[in-house]
């Protein structure tokens, strides 16, 4: 397994390796702006000076104390990852419940699904003003987006869950005489489980994109604030270094989820084996 990963890590570094030194020769060369598209050593300074502390500037010491290193990341993605699991909390624990029994309940279905059709393809960016205007500035209507991006992947994907239970196993418990309630809870619900990890993976994704738009105009830190102030100064060093940033956020976020998928179903699909 350790070499399988391996291998498969050195074939997913080839292109991004090729890429890096096609960027830094074509910067070495001047074939760029580097006001523009500024060379990957560049970022990665930036990227350093992002991360770390803030140094004193002490002329007679060493000259790395001499760097004026902000240490805005680690606030700063502290500050959207907190946005983001709240905002989750909320849409996710919402749509949970919602799609469990639209999902199980042929009436509500019918009733509240009109609605969600139409409410569902309005992406979250087209309610800013609204947010803006009913919460202010701040982490409340950040959160109030991020929770309406994450709300309709996890309800969908749960209503989809229930409604497509395999129907012998349905059978087979009618046939076992259970109750409407134990149908629920040990049949319906573990069947639909695999639809429900997939919807969270999904709202998680997309609370981090949304959070990456709604700190751009309604708060004053986190990642996406970070962004457009340096579009503001014409940093592209550190816009680059912020996107690059979100990248191996949403990658960490995106391994995580998979592990954890792969853990809650090992008795799916032969996972166990």
């Amino acid at each position: 397994m350790a070499k399988l990963n391996l291998r498969q890590i050195a074939a997913g570094s080839v292109v991004p390796v090729l890429v890096i030194a096609l960027w830094q020769a074509s910067a070495s060369l001047e074939w760029i702006n580097p006001q523009v598209l500024p060379s990957p050593w560049a970022v990665v300074t930036k990227w350093v000076e992002y991360l770390l502390p803030l140094q004193a500037y002490d002329p007679a010491a060493s000259s790395w104390l001499a760097w004026a290193l902000s240490g805005e990341l680690i606030g700063d993605t502290i500050s959207s990852m907190y946005r983001v699991v709240v905002g989750f909390a909320v849409g996710a624990g919402l749509a949970l419940p919602f799609g469990l029994v639209m999902g199980s309940s042929k009436r509500m279905y019918d009733w509240l699904n009109p609605l969600l059709q139409v409410l569902r393809p309005i992406p979250p960016i087209a309610y800013i003003p609204l947010a803006i205007l009913w919460f202010g500035l701040g982490d409340a209507p950040a959160v109030f987006l991020i929770a309406l991006g994450a709300f309709f992947p996890v309800l969908m994907n749960t209503i989809a869950g229930v409604r497509h239970v395999d129907g012998i196993y349905v059978r087979a418990a009618r046939n076992l005489g259970v109750s409407q309630r134990t149908m629920f809870i040990r049949v319906m619900l573990p069947a639909a489980v695999p639809y429900i990890l997939s919807g969270v993976r999904i709202g998680i994704g997309t609370a981090f994109i949304v959070v990456i738009v709604s700190e751009m105009i309604a708060v004053n830190n986190g990642l996406g604030f970070r962004i457009l102030e340096a579009r503001e100064y014409f940093w592209s060093d550190k816009i680059i270094a912020g996107m690059i940033s979100i990248g191996l956020l949403g990658l960490a976020i995106d391994i995580g989820m998979n592990k954890l998928n792969n853990h809650l179903l090992r008795w799916h699909r032969g996972l166990e084996n």
